[in-house]
This record gives structure tokens, sequence and C-alpha cells, in this order.
């Protein structure tokens, strides 16, 4: 069932042209040709493609990038292919650090499975341009080690391959590069080719950490089959100060629930810094330049309101888990600092909330003073009752007044709301 949201979602006909709009969004890092993209966008229907590798069992907000990418090609009336990668999801692109664990083919098709829902998500299905799913797996699994060396391997030369910067990099470490993960660059171009062949495909687009990749697939295009194909590389989006955006070590956001919940989802845009946002809205929202330069203006004249802040949360939550999964973080998000009535959220969407801060275990009938220790907000219990005694302490957003006082009930969801100050939270889980 097509999603929803896709009939509120349109290019902007301010623009006299889709890559005219595409740049001004920030997605245009490098390219081949411009003026022949340029006129290729703006003219018949063209077949395009981006690949996704299940590295994991879920897609990111770096791949998010690539996913509205394609829906914006899509909206001008050109026909996606998404590519889920069985056989390259087995290998893994190359680290700049060390080689990837090699999860089980049983592990990658499960991927493969929830991966291919993720984007049919994010980019329609149905209609004369819905999107096709395609993987792999299926025409690089009968290849022989022969074929493979003498019909795709003659037209790669070892020298341009090691150019590359995650090879480079890795041969110049000490754990070196195996010839599996030096294979990948070929695996990948021939995708290009596969899909150039079958479906008369005509681009892919894909991060600029990519780049080395896609025109690998647009040489081996051109060499084998002498035909003109293109890519596409989005910039690798960071902060303004410089550090990876949307990844700290470890901790990727991403896009299934399970993993990153609605309300951690819409934290993280609400924290967006005030010289990123306006970025951030044209990457990652359908809202128009005019309503963007207004945000712009916002951001400028009253920092304070974090107008625009509010915009990008709303509509990327929105678009990533739908509205009622964006009005519930909403509520939470407001009724967790004082400003919403505490027993009307939802549950779950409570428990996911209290689950991104501080939080303990407890029965009914524990201290608050011991709550403040347990959860971290106080350093001892004699801070504890001195934080009660000088009015600073509020459980489920109600003040304590009592040094003496203790849980008596919860929330929905078996949860309760502990604060110190105005704006220093932490979450009980009752036992």
């Amino acid at each position: 069932m097509s999603n929803p949201i896709f009939t509120q979602q349109s290019n902007d006909s301010s623009f006299e042209t889709l890559w005219d709009e595409l740049n001004w969004r920030g997605l245009i890092h490098v390219s081949t040709d411009a003026e022949e993209l340029r006129t290729l966008l703006d003219g018949e229907p063209i077949t395009y493609y981006c690949g996704f590798d299940p590295t994991a069992p879920s897609l990111h907000l770096g791949n998010f990038v690539q996913l509205l990418l394609l829906r914006r090609l899509q909206l001008a009336g050109h026909r996606p292919l998404g590519l889920v990668g069985g056989s390259t999801g087995l290998i893994g692109d190359p680290r700049p650090t060390a080689e990837r664990t090699l999860n089980s083919p049983e592990t990658v098709a499960a991927w493969v499975t929830r991966l291919q829902a993720q984007v049919s998500r994010y980019v329609d299905t149905e209609g004369e341009n819905g999107l096709r799913l395609v993987n792999n797996l299926d025409w690089t699994a009968p290849l022989t080690a022969i074929e493979f060396l003498r019909d795709i391997g003659q037209y790669f030369r070892v020298g341009t391959m090691i150019k590359k910067d995650a090879v480079s990099a890795r041969l110049n470490s000490e754990a070196g590069i195996s010839y599996t993960e030096f294979s990948y660059q070929i695996l990948q171009a021939l995708d290009f080719r596969e899909l150039h062949r079958s479906y008369g495909c005509m681009l892919q687009t894909g991060g600029s950490d990519q780049w080395g990749n896609l025109i690998g697939g647009v040489e081996l295009v051109r060499r084998s089959d002498s035909a003109s194909v293109h890519a596409i590389g989005t910039p690798l989006i960071t902060n303004s100060d410089g550090t990876k955006f949307g990844k700290s070590e470890g901790n990727a956001i991403w896009l299934d629930a399970e993993m990153c919940s609605p309300y951690a989802m819409y934290q993280f845009w609400l924290n967006t810094d005030d010289a990123d946002v306006v970025d951030r809205l044209k990457v990652f929202t359908f809202l128009t330049r005019a309503e963007i330069e207004d945000y712009a203006t916002q951001v400028a004249e009253a920092p304070f309101r974090r107008a625009a802040q509010k915009r990008l949360a709303l509509e990327v939550v929105t678009l990533v888990h739908g509205a009622e999964a964006a009005a519930a973080a909403i509520a939470a998000s407001e009724a967790l600092f004082g400003q919403g009535e505490l027993s009307t959220l939802d549950s779950e969407t409570l428990r996911a909330a209290l689950r991104e801060l501080p939080h303990a275990e407890a029965a009914l009938g524990t201290g608050v003073a011991q709550l403040l220790v347990d959860t971290g907000l106080c350093a001892s219990l004699g801070e504890a009752r001195r934080a009660i005694a000088q009015g600073g302490v509020s459980l489920n957003n109600v003040k304590v007044a009592d040094e003496q006082a203790a849980l008596t009930e919860a929330l929905p969801g078996n949860v309760a709301v502990l604060r110190r100050g105005k704006k220093t939270l932490a979450g009980i889980f009752l036992a």
C-alpha cells in the first residue's frame, strides 16, 4: 500500500529545472557531465538507481539522503530502481581502518528483506514510474569465478583500483586489505552494467565517498558496452563544526523505530544547531524555497524560538515514522518539560522517551531522595534532600515538598518522570 504522505510531496516549481533545485538544496557534490545531466533530467523519463548494502538490519540517516534524492527524481517522472545488495552485502564496502566482519548468508538475506521494505516506504511503488526493487545476488550468484575474472575483470586496471581512497588507506595500514574487500568495486560496477542492459538504466546516485565505485560502473559500461551513462555523488552531510552528521561512535540514527524511537529522532532534529538547520531543511524536507527562506529569516531574527528546528523535526519524523508518531513525539517532548499532561501520553512513546534519559528501576514506595541518587540526578542522599527542600524537584510534573516523599503511583507504561530544576530529567521504570 502506497505511503499516504506521497500525495503531499512535490518538487518546487519555482526552479527552472530539476537540476537547479537539486543544486540549490545542496544535493550535488560531484557528478559526470553537469550540462548533459541537466538536459537528461529535464527530458524524457530515464531509469536510475541507488544501491543499499544490507550490512545492518536498518538504513540510517546517511541512506535517507539517497532515498529522498530517489524520490525527488521520481517526482520529476523518472523511473527508480532500488538495489539492495544481496551479494555486495556479503562482502561489504572497504572501510578505511579494518576488515568488515562477514555476516552469514542467512543474516544478510534477512536484512535484504528488511531494507527492501524500508526503501519501499520512502519511494513510491505505484504508478507508471513506481519503484522496482532489484537484488544483485540474482546476477552474481550464477557467475563462476572464471567468468567473473575473464568477462568482468579484464576491464579493470589494478593501478586505478588501488588509488581509491578506502583501498589506498588500507594498503598503507598495518591491517592491509583482503582480496575480498578489494573486489567490492568490481561487483558494484557490474551492478550498473547489469541494470543498464536489463532496464536501460542511465544514472546511478550515491554518497560522494562512493565516487570511485560510481565511476567504476560508468567506466565499465563505457568500455564493455560502448555506452554513455552518468553518476551523481551527494555531499557527505557534516555539521558546521566539521563533525560527522547523525552518527557518533557506534550510534547511528536508524530509520527503524525499534533501533531509534520516533521520540529520539525528534529530539535529534530539535537539537540541530542554528548554523546547520537551514541546510537540513533543504536536504531533508519537501518545503519550498520560499518556506525555507522564511525560516532562514526566523533563525537570524529570533533564534530563541527554535521555529526552524521544530519544523525540521516535525517534517522528518513525519516522513520517517508517520504523522501519528510525530504527534506523539511532540506531545511527549512538551509534557516532559512541563507543557502538557504526562498521564495522557501514549505509553510506548513515553517509555521510549524515558529510555533516552538517565533512568533507573524502582519499586512503588521508593523514596524520591533515593530515586534522585539512583538516577544520577544527585550525588548523595544529603544533596537529594537539600534539592527537595529548596523546591527544585518534581515527580510526574508535581513539585515534591516533603524530603520523605515516596513514589506512590505510575504513569501509563508503568513509569515515572523525575525532574531536578527546569531541564534535568530522569526516568523511573517500575520493577
